[in-house]
């Protein structure tokens, strides 16, 4: 996965921060967005965070997802 891909969300995943439905639970399956980030690194020191992929979707919104809750389309 490389910046730019375009992504679909695979699996249940509940956010609670979405523009549309704040404070809500909001469930990503099946949306679609691009890559915005791969984190890797953090001033230049290696990192291994949890959630390494940041998606952005239409309206500015991002979310922070594992490799294998996300497809390449």
């Amino acid at each position: 996965m490389q910046v730019g891909d375009r992504v679909r969300v695979v699996t249940s995943v509940v956010v609670y921060h979405h523009p549309q439905h704040k404070k809500q639970a909001f469930d990503l399956k099946g949306t679609e967005g691009s890559i915005l980030k791969v984190l890797e690194d953090w001033h230049g020191r290696p990192i291994s965070p949890n959630l390494p992929v940041v998606v952005q979707f239409e309206n500015r919104f991002q979310a922070h997802f594992r490799a294998d809750e996300i497809e390449i389309i």
